[in-house]
């Protein structure tokens, strides 16, 4: 029996827009294309959990749009619990607008909406919460009652107090960062990486193309990324998360979610919009073979 993965953060809706070039002050820029998909390190998490074929329960304020815009209904085609969504009656959801030009070049705006209302709310225990990039506050709260705590601070590192992350710390069990984020959060708190990992079980840091790491005690271990043809980056690491967390709460060992988590986050890549091709347990399942071998049985 799959344990439940609480996933607090946002729900929010990306817009992907090509542009000519990126526009200056004053200045307009014609549009090429753009397109609309779902999104929010949270919901990204969850749907991806789900397809897999785990359990998973979102926390989050769901905005005024949630229903008119097609998520909610897409969230429950997906079997994600939506249990403890906040009802927020004066905004709408998160919004993300990334605009790329011909070049690469990329500018983005994000709407905080509805997930501006996070530290007004006041979190119920759960079991096994991952704490997606979201309100500090919110946060710590939660990981003050939670039985076990995956925290992923990523881009939202910036708006936290030093307070909040070191109660959030305190009560982590596995740490997700990358690179400049593990470093951050030596700065912020004064710990050196030999520090935080003497109190966290688990450390695992993302290097792009050059795969990830893990950390627990004096083991480590070099993860590699699978090879595909990769059409865009965004929402690699939510898979990437997804599938590392689902298959550490089915027993696998570090090295195996590592892989696991990889094999997920090539689905993501090849194809635009953060949930358009993630896989079922059985499609992983013959891409991790493939490039690692048999995968082991459950603990």
């Amino acid at each position: 029996m799959d344990k439940m993965i609480s996933v607090v953060g946002h729900i929010a809706l990306d817009y992907i827009v090509d542009v000519e070039k990126i526009a200056g002050k004053n200045e307009s820029s014609p549009i090429i294309d753009y397109e609309e998909y779902p999104g929010g390190g949270a919901a990204n998490i969850a749907v991806a959990i789900a397809k897999l074929g785990g359990k998973s329960q979102l926390i989050s304020p769901a905005g005024t749009d949630f229903s008119s815009s097609g998520y909610e209904k897409l969230l429950k085609e997906a079997c994600v619990d939506l249990s403890h969504l906040y009802s927020i009656e004066d905004l709408k959801l998160s919004k993300a607008f990334i605009f790329t030009d011909r070049e690469d070049n990329q500018t983005t705006y994000f709407y905080w909406g509805s997930s501006s209302k996070f530290k007004e709310l006041e979190p119920e225990p759960v079991d096994f919460v991952h704490l997606a990039t979201a309100d500090c506050v919110y946060n710590a709260k939660i990981s003050q009652v939670a039985g076990f705590v995956s925290f992923d601070p990523g881009q939202d590192l910036v708006t936290y107090s030093k307070e909040n992350l070191e109660i959030i710390l305190a009560h982590t069990d596995i740490l997700f960062a990358n690179r400049h984020e593990i470093s951050r959060v030596s700065e912020m708190t004064g710990k050196s990486f030999t520090e935080l990992k003497a109190m966290i079980d688990v450390i695992v840091v993302t290097y792009d193309a050059e795969g990830s790491r893990i950390y627990t005690g004096n083991e480590e271990w070099a993860i590699p990324v699978v090879s595909v043809k990769a059409v865009d980056p965004t929402g690699a690491g939510d898979a990437y998360r997804a599938g590392f967390l689902l298959a550490y709460t089915r027993g696998y060992s570090l090295p195996t979610c590592g892989k696991i988590g990889s094999t997920v986050a090539s689905f993501v890549v090849q194809t635009r919009g953060c949930q358009t091709s993630l896989p079922t347990w059985d499609e992983m399942k013959f891409r991790y073979e493939v490039n690692f071998g048999i995968l082991e049985a459950e603990n």
